[in-house]
């Protein structure tokens, strides 16, 4: 007697670049024991297809059109809270990663990394794990074994997540207008998120402000 096949995990990957998301899929599909069972470019198309597919794991990325990939996580876990999240993004984890998980991810992982890496993350996702690279692990486990009290490694960390997500936009070369309308957010809000930028950073003109979030954007991708 034939025994049954297994049944496979159902992956549903939600990322704005299309080329990626093939990728992905390619990559995924190659496993017998995975298959991708849809793919969302935004936070809206991402809740659509999971009430749609019921899939075993979510691939977020953080930069998102609308909503970031964070407040997508928080909407998961509000509405789905046993379907993991696996974070696949190219910002550096070791300002993301936490964020990430303080939202409801189960893990972080890197776009650059290899093939390998990422099939091992999401192998640990399914099985009830936790990943982060051994580097932000480390990290983590330090500042938690000195305390809660340690300041923080850069003041962009004091930022809130929406603060950071129109920081980052800022430093991509967006105006206000358009981080506006991406994120279906008034010019005043986007204004104001702004000034507190300016403020947490302790930087005296709204072009400080450009110029600091250009050149973090930039050491950012050199990581």
């Amino acid at each position: 007697m034939t025994k049954p096949s297994p049944e496979k995990s159902r992956i549903l990957i939600v990322d704005d670049h299309p080329l990626f998301r093939e990728g992905l899929r390619q990559m995924i599909d190659r496993n017998p024991e995975l298959i991708v069972c849809g793919e969302a470019a935004d936070a809206t198309e991402a809740m659509q297809a999971i009430a749609d597919q019921n899939p075993d794991l979510v691939l977020v990325d953080i930069s998102l059109g609308g909503a970031s990939g964070i407040d997508l996580i928080k909407n998961i876990k509000a509405t789905h809270d046993d379907l993991p999240v696996l974070v696949v993004s190219m910002h550096d984890e070791s300002l993301y990663a936490e964020r990430a998980l303080r939202a409801g991810s189960v893990g972080y992982v890197m776009k650059h990394e290899s093939a390998k890496t990422v099939k091992a993350a999401i192998s640990k996702v399914l099985a009830g794990e936790i990943h982060l690279s051994e580097r932000m692990s480390t990290s983590m486990l330090s500042r938690l074994m000195r305390g809660k009290g340690e300041e923080p490694i850069s003041p962009v960390q004091t930022l809130s997540d929406r603060e950071l997500e129109v920081f980052r936009m800022l430093g991509e070369g967006k105006g206000t207008r358009q981080i506006a309308k991406e994120l279906s957010l008034t010019i005043p809000t986007i204004n104001s998120f702004r000034a507190r930028i300016k403020e947490k950073l302790n930087l005296k003109t709204s072009t400080e402000v450009m110029l600091h979030a250009i050149q973090w954007c930039r050491e950012g991708a050199m990581k």
